[in-house]
């Protein structure tokens, strides 16, 4: 299967726009509002999505960040979403994503990566543990 790996266009959003809703189940995210956000990440150079396309069709994407925290130097790159649609699953197209990130984490310098997943997600658990990942914490959150 011939998948090539690109950052994000703006004529990818929609694509990424019905993975993210099918394959992560979250709906909170609209045509609206995924390009706003979209336009403010790709302003900010701490920003990255790539795209996995198989016949020009976006089936995967990643999105990434770095940011900082006091135990790792000059910060790690986190995870912020990473889906591939349902017919492409099982083919390696997560693994080539998660290969981008961290490609793109050595170029920037950075050492680690980190992601969370829902509790409900445990074949993705068991997909990030056979790619060297290590549960490590809970994440809580807290709307305010």
């Amino acid at each position: 299967m011939d998948i090539e790996m690109r950052e994000i266009r703006e004529n990818d959003y929609s694509e990424v726009l019905l993975l993210w809703n099918n394959e992560l189940g979250v709906r909170n995210v609209n045509a609206e509002n995924i390009s706003r956000r979209f336009e403010r990440m790709n302003k900010d150079e701490n920003y990255k999505t790539f795209v996995a396309l198989f016949k020009n069709k976006v089936i995967g994407f990643i999105t990434l960040v770095q940011t900082m925290a006091l135990e790792y130097e000059i910060g790690y790159l986190k995870i912020n979403g990473l889906a591939v649609q349902k017919d492409f699953q099982k083919n390696g197209i997560g693994t080539k994503l998660l290969k981008q990130a961290e490609i793109y984490a050595l170029e920037k310098g950075l050492s680690c990566l980190m992601l969370n997943s829902g509790f409900q997600r445990t074949t993705a658990h068991h997909f990030y543990e056979s790619k060297g990942f290590a549960k490590l914490s809970y994440c809580f959150t807290k709307e305010v």
